[in-house]
């Protein structure tokens, strides 16, 4: 089993936040709508999903420990998993170098090997379920 130290663990996350669907119907509807979309690829993983809004962007997190976010910046979406360094990307399309967390950058001009990215959620939401002591 692997060490639940260094988790980001949320006790106050719920399983539906109305702040998030309002962050979600943000200007400029083509980025937030790709954030809309992929968020709900997050809640969508299973037993255990609850989310929050954590350094102003949508969090997902599994059983109170995050495990992804999106969040929309100028040109581009990310998708970020908390634990992105040790889920297998097969694809190498996690970008970031720190010690945990990785993102895909998605713009709306480039076509998104959509079930890649959908993998590499589930893969995140099964990778935090087995960090957690059971």
């Amino acid at each position: 089993m692997n060490s639940t130290n260094k988790l980001f663990l949320f006790p106050d996350a719920t399983p539906h936040s109305w702040e998030i669907d309002e962050w979600l119907s943000g200007d400029p509807p083509v980025l937030y709508s790709i954030a809309r979309q992929w968020f709900t690829v997050f809640r969508d993983c299973g037993d255990g999903v609850s989310e929050l809004i954590h350094d102003g962007c949508p969090t997902a997190c599994v059983d109170g420990a995050a495990f992804g976010y999106v969040n929309v910046f100028k040109s581009h979406v990310n998708v970020g998993f908390y634990m992105g360094a040790f889920i297998d990307d097969p694809n190498a399309f996690l970008e970031g170098s720190g010690k945990r967390m990785r993102h895909v950058k998605i713009r709306p001009d480039n076509d998104t090997d959509s079930a890649a990215i959908k993998e590499l959620i589930h893969s995140a939401y099964i990778d935090m379920k087995a960090r957690l002591p059971e």
